[in-house]
């Protein structure tokens, strides 16, 4: 395990210019992944000459035993901070754009100055470390196949109480509480499960709504299991479905599928996003497709690739994905079907087990 950390720390090492430069790290899922100790609370400090966990009191016990890094107590953080720059000469500290505040940033600066330490917070940090977590290890596919697999065991207890009458919210609690009852350590995001004409809102919002006969009741879901993420969704009816829903769940149904097939190395995700939403476009429906088809996942629920037109990615063994098409009606209702797979050398696994043909529940 040790090993593996210090290959990521050495990755990250790749993106500075000279001994003269190091990185301070700022957001907890990038420190999480770099030295193996989560927290909320906390920086690490990478130059080419070593790796420092800077934490307080709080959690100086826990990350010694959990970092694969040497760490530091610190009272106050700009002290401990300047003799680790002092004593290695450090002139340049980089830092990520994408989470630290600009108070924070000024902080830093500020404090810095007064040791001729310049700053540098220009976003080429951030590029580099998603490419470095673009792909994933054995290890981390492991964690994410176990989130699905606690999650679609949980989200298969639900459809048992899935009936006319019942509550939206009742359905998000008792997901939730299933999916942490087989040993997820928190949900993915704020779970989607929403009926009726609110199936048309790509992330409508549960509540105290009751699933009616004769409608689409659609579940977004994903558990988190060491850190890492699942995403699924399914759209299933309740009680009957009228020949309009089974025509749309149809063509989304052929939008998925197709778009699964076009997944392999080397083709473009933009590639993938055309599939399927050509089809949809085909069928009279593409001003009704308005998100993305899929995006990565991992230590985050959004992360990179993005499958989208915009996206000038290509698909390399070890990433995850999502594909996701969806028809939106407004104020009729929505079908959305996803999956979530891993990039192979030859083509993609599927992490999701659950049948996409329509249920009628």
């Amino acid at each position: 395990m040790k090993e593996l950390f210090e290959k990521r720390i050495n990755s990250l090492r790749g993106f500075l210019s000279d001994s003269t430069e190091a990185v301070l790290l700022t957001n907890e899922v990038n420190i999480g992944y770099f030295c193996g100790f989560f927290h909320s609370e906390g920086y690490l400090y990478i130059s080419q000459n070593s790796a420092v966990l800077l934490v307080d009191f709080r959690y100086f016990e826990s990350a010694q035993k959990k970092a694969y890094c040497d760490t530091v107590c610190f009272s106050v953080l700009s002290d401990a901070l300047a003799e680790l720059l002092n004593k290695e000469e450090i002139q340049n500290l980089r830092f990520e754009s994408s989470c630290i505040t600009v108070e924070r940033y000024n902080f830093f600066n500020r404090k810095l100055k007064e040791y001729n330490i310049g700053t540098v917070c220009d976003g080429k940090l951030d590029t580099h470390i998603s490419s470095i977590r673009i792909i994933k290890s054995a290890g981390e596919l492991e964690k994410i196949q176990t989130a699905q697999k606690i999650a679609e065991k949980a989200y298969l207890d639900m459809l048992n109480i899935l009936k006319p009458g019942v509550k939206e919210r009742e359905l998000a609690a008792y997901l939730e509480y299933k999916m942490k009852q087989n040993g997820a350590e928190d949900i993915s995001f704020d779970l989607i499960t929403i009926a009726g004409k609110k199936t048309s809102l790509p992330h409508g919002v549960p509540s105290d709504n009751t699933v009616q006969e004769g409608s689409f009741f659609t579940c977004d879901f994903g558990a988190v299991y060491e850190g890492y993420h699942s995403d699924t969704t399914r759209t299933v009816a309740v009680g009957f479905a009228c020949d309009e829903m089974k025509e749309i769940y149809g063509i989304v149904l052929k939008a998925q599928l197709s778009a699964l097939e076009k997944i392999k190395p080397g083709e473009k995700c933009s590639e993938v996003d055309k599939t399927a939403r050509d089809i949809i476009s085909r069928a009279g429906y593409g001003e009704f497709f308005g998100h993305s088809t899929g995006h990565g996942v991992g230590l985050d629920i959004h992360e990179l690739p993005y499958v989208s037109a915009r996206s000038t990615a290509v698909l390399e063994p070890g990433m995850v994905i999502t594909d996701e098409p969806g028809i939106y009606l407004p104020d009729k209702f929505g079908v959305r079907i996803e999956d979530m797979l891993s990039v192979t050398k030859d083509g993609y696994y599927n992490f999701v087990s659950l049948d996409k043909e329509l249920i009628v529940i």
